[in-house]
C-alpha cells in the first residue's frame, strides 16, 4: 500500500469512527484525570495532625463565651496570645491555661500568678458540672503518636480527612479518637471519643461559624454526651462564642 493510500485510509477510518475516537478520548481523559488524582498520595496522619496543631497555636484572640447546658450559663473570657489559650471563668473565680508546645500541650490553673499544672487525677473531672473535661480542653489526642488516616468524609458540606487516634496509656478517659479535620482550612470539625470498652462517649461537633474582622472563627459547638453501649444522648453542652 501506497503512502497516499495509507493517508485515505486513515483518514476514511477516522471519518467513519469519529463517534468511537471521541468517546474513547473522552474515557482516557478520564483515565489519565483519575490517575493524576492518585499520583500524589493523601498526607499522612503525622502531617495532618501537625497542621492541626499548627493552625490552632496562631490564633490571636480576645472574646467572650459561654458554656450552656439546659437552664445553667457559664460564661467565661478566651484570651490566646500564639501558642498560649487562657480561659477565665467568675463565680467562682478559675483561670485555665493551656499551652500547646511542639510535642505536647499542659494544661495549668493559674491562682495568684502562679501557674500550676492539673494534674492526671483531676483531667477527667466536668468543668462546672457541664459534658465538657479538664482533659477535653487540654488537647492531647492531638500529640498521640498512633494515628492514621481512616479516609475522606463530608462534615457539613466540608470536604473532611478522618482519623483515628489511639491513646498512648490508660491515663485518658478515651481508649480512641476520631477526628474529622477540614481539609481546606486544618480546623476540626468533630470529635468522637471512645472509653475503654471502645463504646462512644462524646462527641464535639462544630454547628456553626463566624466571621470576625475578616477572620473566621468559632460560634457554637456542640457537646453530646452518651449513655455507654447506646446513641442515647444523656447531656448536650453548648459552647458558644460571642462577638
Amino acid at each position: 500500500m501506497t503512502n497516499l493510500q495509507s493517508g485515505a485510509f486513515l483518514l476514511s477510518f477516522a471519518l467513519r469512527h469519529s463517534f468511537v475516537i471521541r468517546h474513547s478520548s473522552f474515557v482516557i481523559c478520564l483515565a489519565f484525570a483519575a490517575m493524576s488524582s492518585f499520583a500524589d498520595p493523601p498526607p499522612s496522619a503525622k502531617e495532618i495532625l501537625a497542621s492541626v496543631r499548627m493552625m490552632e497555636s496562631r490564633q490571636q484572640i480576645d472574646l467572650q463565651g459561654q458554656l450552656r447546658q439546659n437552664d445553667v450559663v457559664i460564661p467565661f473570657q478566651l484570651v490566646q496570645n500564639g501558642p498560649l489559650i487562657r480561659y477565665s471563668f467568675t463565680n467562682p473565680d478559675e483561670v485555665l491555661q493551656l499551652r500547646l508546645g511542639e510535642n505536647g500541650s499542659r494544661l495549668d490553673l493559674v491562682s495568684e500568678g502562679e501557674a500550676e499544672k492539673v494534674p492526671a487525677s483531676k483531667l477527667d473531672q466536668r468543668i462546672r458540672g457541664t459534658s465538657v473535661t479538664y482533659e477535653d480542653l487540654s488537647f492531647k489526642f492531638l500529640y498521640w503518636p498512633t494515628a492514621r488516616v481512616l479516609g475522606e468524609e463530608k462534615v457539613r458540606t466540608r470536604n473532611c480527612w478522618k482519623l483515628q487516634l489511639r491513646a498512648p496509656s490508660r491515663e485518658s478517659q478515651y481508649s480512641n479518637v476520631l477526628l474529622w479535620v477540614d481539609k481546606a482550612s486544618g480546623a476540626l470539625m468533630r470529635m468522637e471519643g471512645y472509653d475503654w470498652n471502645a463504646q462512644l462517649t462524646k462527641r464535639f461537633e462544630v454547628v456553626s461559624a463566624q466571621k470576625i474582622e475578616g477572620r473566621w472563627f468559632l460560634k457554637q459547638m456542640r457537646v453530646e454526651e452518651f449513655q455507654p453501649g447506646t446513641n442515647h444522648v444523656q447531656a448536650r453542652t453548648y459552647l458558644e462564642i460571642k462577638r
